[in-house]
C-alpha cells in the first residue's frame, strides 16, 4: 500500500496542462510566422512555407499574407539586358552603318557636376554659334590662296547721261615691277568693258618707269541700265620690241557702283594683281614643225585650236591664223590661214612654208597669232605664241625638237598668251 502511495506520488499529477501547451504552441505558430534563431529571422522557414503554400491549402490566409509581405520588403536586385531584341533583317543592315553601338550596362548614369570648360567630348550636341557666322569677304579672299600683288593703278569713272556713255580716266601706276634688264619697263594699259571684247582702248606706252602716269580718257557707250552686268577690265602691258608684250598683271571692277552712283566723278585705286595661267586662258592652238635641211625650207601646219576666247556679245569668235617670220626683230614674211566663222575650237589642217637656208635656222623665229576677223572694225587678236631659239618654255623645246629631228613633223598643243599683232 506505501509501495502504491509512494509510486503515485512521484509520477507526475496528471491534468491538462499538455493540451493547453499544444494550443498555445498552434496560436503562437499562427500569430507569430517567424521563427528567430541567434535573433535573426529564419528565411529558410519561410521558403519553406511558401513551397508548401503552393501545393497545401491548409495553411491559414494569415500566415500567406505575413509571407507576401515578408519577401515584398526584402530588397531584390534588378538585371540590365545587355543583349540586342531580336530584329528583322532590314533593322540589321542598318545597324552596321551605325558609328559605334552603346552598351547600356556601362553607362554611368550619375549626375555629377561638370565644369564649363571640359574636353571636347562633352561639347557634343551644344549648339556653336561660330559654325552659323556669315564669311567675311576677307575670308573668302584668304581661302583662295595668296594673291601676287604688282602695284596700284589709279583711275577714275563717270557716266555721261547725255551721251549715254561710261566714262574712263586711267590716271597713273606706281610700284610696277622691272621686266627689262635695265631694272625698268614700258608699260601700257588695255581696257575692256566685259563681257564685250570688241570695244578695247588702250593707252599711250611709256618708256623706262615704273611709275607711269597716263592721264588718258575713254569711252564706252552703254545703257546706264545695263552698267549692273557689265565689267571692267585693266591689263597692264610692259612693251617689247622683238618679243611678245608681257603681261603685268590685272585690275577686274566687278561693281561698277561700287564706291558711288557714277553721277560724279570717282577716284579709284586698285591693287594690280599678278597675272595667272588662270585668269588668262585664251585658249590652245595645235601645230606640227618639220624642217627639210637640204630643201632650206620649213612647214607650220596648222592643226586646230580649242577653247577660244569669245569676242563677240553672242559668245563666239570669227577666228583665223596669222604668222610671221621673224629675224632680228623683223617680220621678214606673214602668211595666214582661212578664217572659220562663229565658232571657238576651229579645225584647219593648213600648210604653211618659209624657205629658211640652214646658215638662218637659228637667227628667226615665229610668231604665231590667232585673230578674230571684224567685218567692220579692226581685226582683234585673241591670242599669240611663239616658237623659235629666242622663245620661251615649250616654244624654244619645240623648235629645238624640229632640228633634232629633221624631215619629221613635230606635234604640240601650246597655250595662247594675250599680246599685240
Amino acid at each position: 500500500m506505501e509501495r502504491k502511495m509512494w509510486r503515485s506520488k512521484s509520477a507526475p499529477p496528471p491534468s491538462s496542462t499538455p493540451v493547453i501547451e499544444c494550443k498555445v504552441a498552434e496560436v503562437e505558430k499562427k500569430n507569430l510566422p517567424e521563427v528567430k534563431v541567434n535573433g535573426r529571422s529564419n528565411v529558410k522557414y519561410l521558403e519553406g512555407a511558401m513551397k508548401i503554400s503552393q501545393t497545401s491549402p491548409d495553411i491559414p490566409a494569415e500566415v500567406q499574407i505575413a509571407l507576401r509581405e515578408k519577401i515584398s520588403k526584402q530588397p531584390t536586385k534588378i538585371q540590365r539586358q545587355t543583349t540586342e531584341p531580336t530584329s528583322s533583317s532590314r533593322h540589321n543592315s542598318f545597324r552596321r552603318h551605325l558609328p559605334r553601338q552603346m552598351n547600356v550596362s556601362s553607362v554611368n548614369f550619375s549626375m555629377d557636376k561638370v565644369p564649363l570648360r571640359q574636353s571636347s567630348t562633352l561639347s557634343i550636341g551644344r549648339i556653336k554659334p561660330e559654325l552659323y557666322k556669315q564669311k567675311s569677304v576677307d575670308s573668302e579672299d584668304e581661302a583662295k590662296g595668296h594673291v601676287e600683288i604688282c602695284g596700284k593703278l589709279s583711275f577714275s569713272l563717270l557716266y555721261d547721261y547725255e551721251e549715254q556713255a561710261l566714262v574712263v580716266r586711267i590716271l597713273k601706276a606706281l610700284d610696277l615691277p622691272a621686266k627689262d634688264f635695265t631694272g625698268t619697263s614700258d608699260p601700257y594699259v588695255k581696257i575692256y568693258l566685259l563681257p564685250e571684247r570688241k570695244k578695247k582702248f588702250q593707252t599711250r606706252v611709256h618708256r623706262k618707269t615704273l611709275n607711269p602716269t597716263f592721264d588718258e580718257t575713254f569711252r564706252f557707250p552703254v545703257a546706264y541700265d545695263e552698267l549692273c552686268n557689265r565689267k571692267l577690265h585693266f591689263s597692264v602691258y610692259d612693251f617689247d620690241r622683238f618679243t611678245s608684250h608681257d603681261m603685268i598683271g590685272e585690275v577686274v571692277v566687278d561693281n561698277l557702283f561700287e564706291l558711288s552712283d557714277l553721277s560724279r566723278e570717282a577716284v579709284v585705286w586698285k591693287d594690280i594683281h599678278a597675272a595667272t595661267t588662270e585668269s588668262i586662258d585664251l585658249g590652245e592652238i595645235m601645230y606640227s614643225l618639220c624642217y627639210l635641211p637640204t630643201a632650206g625650207r620649213m612647214t607650220l601646219t596648222v592643226i586646230k585650236c580649242r577653247n577660244l576666247k569669245a569676242m563677240d556679245i553672242t559668245g563666239s569668235s570669227d577666228p583665223y591664223v596669222k604668222v610671221y617670220l621673224v629675224c632680228n626683230g623683223r617680220r621678214l614674211k606673214k602668211r595666214k590661214t582661212t578664217t572659220k566663222k562663229s565658232t571657238l575650237n576651229p579645225v584647219y589642217n593648213e600648210a604653211i612654208i618659209f624657205d629658211i637656208p640652214p646658215e638662218n635656222v637659228e637667227q628667226v623665229s615665229l610668231s604665231i597669232m590667232v585673230m578674230d576677223y571684224d567685218r567692220v572694225g579692226h581685226n582683234e587678236v585673241i591670242g599669240v605664241c611663239r616658237a623659235g631659239p629666242d622663245a620661251v618654255g615649250l616654244g624654244r623645246d619645240h623648235w629645238n625638237e624640229m632640228l633634232a629631228y629633221p624631215r619629221k613633223p613635230i606635234t604640240h598643243w601650246h597655250a595662247l598668251g594675250e599680246g599685240t599683232p
